[in-house]
């Protein structure tokens, strides 16, 4: 075999190796584009979001301010309406009337009765017959 034909298809496919990497040598210029319009990008989103987060910040200020009137103007309604029912309460106890009988007097009355009722009601079955008393001597 001879070593000329080998030689020439080396230096070949080195040549063209060598062409094929100088074309890819030009491709990392638009590389360098594309990464300073996504820096650019990412500086907009960072000012956006820079912009949101005061913008959250106003409206987080706001809405407390909003929520802390509301809940001044329900704590006064409440003490208004708590006023009115201590009111009310103060006039319903002062026009209820004292009761007769303490609760020890009325359970007295009530067994007072029971004993009476009891008693009537031996008279009226023992009738008018007179019986003598067995159990005593």
């Amino acid at each position: 075999m001879r070593q000329g034909p080998v030689f020439l298809l080396f230096a070949a496919s080195l040549l063209i190796a060598n062409a094929y990497a100088e074309e890819a040598a030009p491709a990392p210029a638009p590389a360098v584009n594309e990464q300073v319009q996504l820096q650019g990008q990412v500086d907009s989103l960072e000012q956006r979001l820079a912009e949101s987060e005061r913008m959250r910040a106003e409206l987080s200020t706001e809405m407390q301010g909003s929520a802390e009137s509301r809940e001044s103007a329900l704590v006064s309604r409440l003490r208004q309406e708590n006023q009115r029912l201590k009111l009310q309460l103060k006039q319903a106890q002062a026009s209820q009337q004292a009761p007769l009988f303490s609760e020890e007097q009325t359970w007295f009355a009530v067994g007072a009765v029971v004993t009476l009722v009891a008693l009537l009601c031996g008279a009226l079955l023992r009738g008018g017959r007179k019986t003598r008393r067995e159990w005593t001597n």
